[in-house]
């Protein structure tokens, strides 16, 4: 069995969608980004948050933004899906021992404002922050102006330390969320995973389907992902792992229109299990990709069908150990 879980929780995460209800906190040492995947570039950043909330006896804070700052700035731009839904975010974040998220709402106002009021308004005022950890080439506030030597400059006028991961620590790891992401759009599944330090995954309910799949002695459950901004990997077939309801299932996934048994051109997300006999509809299910089969084909009769199913079986048992 391939499954692997995450880090085991540290500490209590509490989340705060409203910064009127942060507050009391002892020595916010705090980092910002929109941390999409939370990968391992992100987890360097994380560590090094809370090694130096441990030095100064303060309490660990990651700010990030929800929608995506890039989905408010260029809204015609609807192209940019995300590695993870806002809540699988905050699951993977819970992970790592963080002590504090603040969710800020990004809209245009937001948007707007200097860099200048973000430091003083946000940073200070609200969050009470003692020291800021920050990537070398850190942007923030209106049209991104906001600098690394802004911070060095505005930091003793208002309080508060900065703490710079130079260029060296974070070039060290080669790796972004706009690389997983192709990754993902291009079925290299398991780079992704390699990026990430865990398999990606999908959530979503298991519906109703035309039930094709039985016919063909490989029963399907169709999983509808209701989040629409959350990235779908490359049309074809993966080694796949479904959590449900707790229970780890090794199993087989197609993502495309079934163009063998089917003219309807619209995608579907379908996986088979190994050893599931029960009803699991309108079931939440995890899905954790493992590796990419191949792509997705017509094949000119229902049994070569059939007998490529037998081969995708076979394939998926050896790379999952099963």
């Amino acid at each position: 069995m391939y499954f692997c879980t995450s880090q085991q929780n540290k500490a209590n995460l509490k989340v705060y969608r409203n910064l009127d209800d942060f507050i009391g906190v002892k020595k916010p040492i705090v980092t910002v980004g929109t941390f999409d995947g939370v990968h391992i570039g992100h987890q360097k950043i994380i560590t090094r948050l809370e090694e130096i909330a441990k030095q100064k006896g303060g309490e660990s804070v990651l700010l990030t933004f929800f929608p995506h700052p890039r989905m408010v700035i260029f809204p015609e731009n609807n192209n940019l899906k995300l590695i993870n839904t806002l809540d699988e975010k905050i699951k993977l974040l819970e992970s790592f021992g963080l002590d504090h998220l603040i969710i800020l709402p990004f809209d245009k106002s937001f948007s707007r404002i200097t860099p200048t009021e973000y430091i003083r308004d946000f940073l200070v005022s609200s969050i009470k922050v003692n020291t800021l950890v920050i990537g070398y080439d850190h942007r923030f506030g209106r049209n991104r102006q906001g600098s690394l030597e802004l911070l060095n400059e505005l930091a003793p006028v208002y309080g508060f330390e900065v703490e710079e991961i130079s260029a060296q620590e974070i070039d060290e790891i080669k790796v972004s969320s706009t690389k997983i992401r192709n990754a993902i759009l291009d079925g290299a599944i398991d780079i992704a995973s390699d990026y990430l330090k865990h398999p990606f995954s999908i959530k979503g309910t298991v519906i109703k389907g035309n039930q094709i799949g039985r016919t063909l002695g490989y029963p399907t459950a169709n999983i509808s992902v209701a989040e629409q901004y959350k990235i779908i990997p490359k049309n074809g077939v993966y080694a796949i792992q479904g959590i449900i309801d707790g229970t780890v299932y090794d199993g087989m996934l197609n993502i495309g229109n079934r163009p063998t048994v089917t003219k309807d051109t619209n995608e579907t997300i379908e996986a088979y299990f190994f050893e599931l006999n029960k009803d699991i509809y309108d079931k939440e299910i995890e899905i954790l990709f493992i590796k990419k089969l191949r792509d997705e084909k017509k094949h000119a009769s229902i049994e070569d069908l059939k007998l490529q199913l037998e081969k995708d079986e076979a394939a998926t048992k050896a790379i999952l150990h099963v």
